[in-house]
């Protein structure tokens, strides 16, 4: 028969192997959610820099149209001006719904998904 200090001195040290391990693995598992978040929003912020570069063009051709059709090419970036301070006003006025909501829940969602 086993010596019962031998045992107890086997279980302490299998423990503290257990949680070594568990511990190494929390960090890589903070690491995999980490990368993970922030690749996707880099993927975000890139089409997102891609979707202003063809609205920042669709501006200027509109506003150029408008101001053609109206006759001072002025006019027409006064008047897309004045829709995008419109935009702004209504972005402020629902940041909370429009942005940070959205935001929140997709890092939310991003933590609480489980394939590693």
């Amino acid at each position: 028969m086993e010596d019962p200090t031998a045992t107890i001195e086997k279980l302490i040290e299998k423990a503290e192997i257990y949680s070594k391990t568990t511990l190494e693995l929390y960090k890589y598992y903070a690491v995999y959610k980490t990368a993970s978040i922030f690749s996707d929003l880099a993927v975000k912020i890139v089409i997102s820099i891609v979707v202003v570069f063809f609205s920042l063009l669709l501006t200027i051709g509109l506003s150029l149209w408008i101001g053609k059709e109206i006759g001072e090419t002025y006019y027409g970036f006064f008047i897309t001006g004045a829709l995008f301070a419109l935009f702004a006003v209504l972005l402020i006025s629902f940041k909370e719904n429009w942005i940070k909501t959205p935001v929140s829940n997709f890092i939310i969602n991003k933590l609480k998904e489980e394939n590693i």
